[in-house]
């Protein structure tokens, strides 16, 4: 179970030779046994070549463009991209999340995993923040330490994707940084609170030094309680998130970056908390619109029973005193999407990635 085969062999030594076991401490356990002697490290062109082939038979991947937002400011030090993305759980997607116009064999794992990576290796992220992980460790875990990212998991303490049969163990919040662009000053797993209680939503907040520039900021990745009728929690979720944060940049003095699905409408009262919040905070993507004061029109789109469901919910939020957006990748079209929306066989996730390049603001402190 535990091997994964040497770099002679490519595709499958990359791809088809991950962990296949479903038992979570048995992932732990093997690897543990692996970390003493790393597995050799992979070329991410190899990888997307076989991402590529094992795709073949479906549709090329959809053309997003970047969009640059600069505004003047010429920055001295190559930009930080930064990658959000509900990757759709599969145990999910298979089992509970009933996407009535996408067939099955488009969900199947083997091939879907090759879409979610195709995606990852094309953007290149420098900081990648996923929800909905459910094959962490016999995928994520294994393929992008090995491309040279440290990557953490946080997962759910009650993860519906246990609730279905035949699952990998639970969904969570994964965290992945290229090791050679940073390195981890303090690492915190987050077990959100509402009204006092502990919930099932979960974040993980890095404090990271940059090598290039020396200096410090601060990555979250969260997933907040899904559904209508929950909107007093999902602000009690954000405002302890908040807490937290305060707590963890010092009051702002460390440049913040949250992303997450926030499930959240951006009428909703946990939007206007994490926009009024004293961590003088701004959404990324709202640069996008023509005033820069609105979130696009969608970040998921799908079909379930009940009927077409169009919302904005994942965002990137960033210290705007410190932090200068530089470019954000544009959303997929209507017309790309399709009639059957999403997931499809040309997109593996009913949530679309959000791509930003940041730079630092070589004077924060004067916009505080």
């Amino acid at each position: 179970v535990c091997s994964m085969g040497n770099s002679t062999s490519r595709l499958y030594s990359a791809l088809a030779k991950t962990l296949s076991s479903s038992a979570v401490s048995q992932h732990q356990d093997c690897l543990e046994q692996l970390d003493s002697a790393r597995l050799d490290p992979i070329d991410p062109k190899d990888l997307l070549e076989e991402c590529q082939i094992v795709l073949q038979k479906r549709p090329p991947r959809f053309q997003r463009n970047f969009v640059d937002l600069k505004k003047n400011a010429a920055s001295n030090h190559r930009p930080i991209r930064v990658m959000q993305w509900n990757i759709l759980a599969q145990a999910l997607g298979e089992g509970k999340d009933n996407f009535v116009q996408c067939p099955m064999e488009a969900l199947k794992w083997e091939e879907r995993k090759c879409l979610i990576l195709e995606e990852i290796l094309a953007y290149k992220p420098d900081i990648l923040c996923l929800q909905e992980v459910d094959h962490y460790f016999d995928t994520f875990e294994p393929l992008l330490s090995r491309l040279g990212y440290q990557c953490t998991f946080f997962p759910k303490p009650w993860s519906p994707c246990l609730d279905v049969e035949q699952n990998n163990g639970p969904d969570g919040c994964a965290l992945f940084f290229l090791k050679d662009r940073f390195e981890l000053i303090n690492s915190a797993n987050i077990r959100l609170t509402a009204m006092k209680l502990k919930t099932n939503q979960v974040a993980i907040a890095q404090t990271l030094k940059c090598h290039e520039t020396g200096r410090m900021f601060c990555i979250a990745v969260t997933h907040l309680k899904a559904r209508t009728g929950w909107e007093r929690f999902r602000s009690a979720q954000g405002c302890d998130l908040l807490q937290n944060l305060k707590s963890i940049t010092q009051g702002a003095k460390i440049p913040l970056i949250i992303c997450g699905d926030f499930n959240a409408e951006p009428t909703e009262e946990v939007y206007r908390e994490f926009s009024n919040s004293s961590l003088n905070l701004n959404s990324a993507y709202k640069l996008l619109s023509p005033d820069g004061q609105s979130e696009p029109p969608y970040t998921t789109w799908k079909i379930r029973p009940s009927g077409e469901c169009r919302h904005t919910l994942d965002y990137i939020w960033y210290s705007q005193h410190a932090l200068n957006v530089n470019s954000a990748l544009g959303l997929l079209t209507e017309e790309q999407i399709g009639p059957n929306r999403l997931p499809s066989f040309n997109y593996p996730s009913d949530h679309l990635s959000l791509v930003c390049d940041f730079s630092f603001n070589p004077d924060p402190d004067r916009l505080l």
